[in-house]
């Protein structure tokens, strides 16, 4: 359901709070713990979960260091919203322990803007973005200059059923659009596999459609909250258009308005699969699932990829892009030490080791070239490609609010109708200005 509850106030308009100003106000409540170590100073790393594989990196860079420090990791909360409270709050409390962060994209303007960023050195910069895609750059990017150093990227590809798509007709050698595949699912009497929940995967995909019709959410982020929001163009109405059109039609099968990455692969792998946009991670879970016994070889077999579909025939799409990329805090005693780990840790190498045995994309172009990884990921110039042309999330220290906004008036997926783009536009304006409570 949508949200109408308004908060109107006379006089001066409240001022919308990030996370990060609000924690400020209590900084109080959190200290740095790093400082009076004996020996080599200890570098705290604060992850994203993983299969283990930072982990191990940090124990690589700790030896290579010969003994100028050791990495410890420090795991962060699961999902993303949680991770940035964490990370801001201590970042606004300045904490002296955040000498490394894995920073999710869409939250590093919110932490670069009040200065909570230590700015890369410009030899660290040279040495560690040669050959970084340039999706991944651009989400490390903050008014123009680089404010974090990329480390692994993520992008959806779009992965089809080879029996479905030729039995549809459709030439999955040349680039696709959603309109053809919403044809295809419909003829085959199949399911879409998209993701419908309210959660950061509808911003997700909200943001792909509209940047693969040419226009953006919001166009200059970087004015905070009197930023243009241009949701309610041509691009937002053919975006609402999109998904409208599966949610009404009951294309995305009966528990789209639930449906995260994990469910909608399920739904694809069963027998009304047919076309989905989702992570490289499909692959080696349905790989999985066979040697489970939980999913027939023939389906695996029958999987095939290829980039994220079109939104205009005549125009190439702009995948969505994920990732993380690693930060340091502005407080840390450690700096240079810091930048230091950085460049090993995000060094072509591990970069492909990390794809290879955690499935988590290189940012580097040369790290797909990796055996290991080829084998692992067939797809991996897909991913390449993919990742080159990625497009990130609105770039804002008020991305929270903005992204809160669209998982709210555009789901369900069977609600969204062409006053959806006004009324979203019309709402984070509110938000953004302090007339409106998400």
């Amino acid at each position: 359901m949508k949200s109408t509850h308004h908060s109107h106030r006379a006089g001066k308009p409240r001022t919308v709070r990030s996370v990060a100003a609000a924690a400020a106000a209590s900084a109080m409540l959190l200290t740095g713990c790093s400082g009076g170590e004996a020996g080599p100073p200890t570098l705290t790393w604060y992850i994203n979960p993983d299969d283990g594989g930072q982990a191990v990196i940090a124990q690589d860079c700790s030896e290579a260091s010969g003994g100028k420090y050791t990495i410890q990791t420090s795991l962060l909360p699961r999902d993303a919203s949680s991770q940035r409270e964490q990370l801001a709050r201590r970042l606004a409390a300045g904490d002296t322990s955040m000498d490394l962060m894995s920073l999710d994209p869409p939250f590093v303007p919110e932490l670069a803007e009040p200065g909570f960023l230590a700015k890369p050195p410009q030899d660290v910069v040279e040495a560690t973005t040669k050959d970084t895609l340039e999706g991944p750059l651009q989400g490390a990017t903050w008014n123009d200059e680089l404010v974090a150093i990329p480390f692994w990227a993520n992008t959806q590809l779009l992965w089809y059923r080879d029996s479905v798509a030729k039995a549809a007709g459709l030439d999955m050698s040349k680039p696709v659009t959603w309109d053809q595949i919403i044809k295809a699912a419909q003829t085959q009497d199949k399911y879409l596999g998209v993701q419908g929940t309210r959660g950061e995967s509808m911003s997700v995909w909200v943001n792909g459609l509209v940047e693969s019709g040419g226009g953006q959410i919001v166009t200059d982020g970087e004015a905070g909250q009197d930023a243009q929001v241009d949701l309610d163009s041509e691009a937002g109405q053919k975006a609402a258009e999109i998904i409208g059109t599966i949610g009404k039609e009951g294309l995305g099968g009966p528990g789209l308005a639930t449906q995260d990455e994990n469910a909608s692969m399920i739904q694809f792998q069963g027998d009304k699969g047919s076309f989905m946009v989702n992570y490289p991670f499909i692959y080696s879970a349905s790989k999985a699932a066979v040697e489970d016994g939980s999913l027939e070889q023939s389906v695996v077999d029958d999987i095939k990829w290829t980039t994220w579909p079109r939104v205009d025939a005549d125009t190439p799409s702009a995948p969505p892009l994920g990732g993380i990329n690693l930060g340091v805090g502005s407080a840390s005693k450690h700096q240079d030490l810091a930048w230091d780990a950085v460049q090993c840790i995000v060094s072509t190498e591990h970069q492909a080791q990390y794809f290879a045995t955690n499935g988590n994309p290189p940012s580097s172009a040369k790290a797909f070239d990796d055996p290991a990884a080829k084998e692992a990921f067939p797809m991996a110039d897909t991913i390449r490609t993919s990742l080159d042309a990625a497009k990130p999330r609105a770039q804002t220290p008020y991305y929270n609010e903005i992204s809160t906004a669209i998982q709210q008036h555009w789901t369900p997926p069977s609600e969204v109708d062409e006053n959806t783009p006004r009324e979203t536009t019309a709402f984070i304006e509110e938000v953004l200005k302090g007339d409106a409570l998400l």
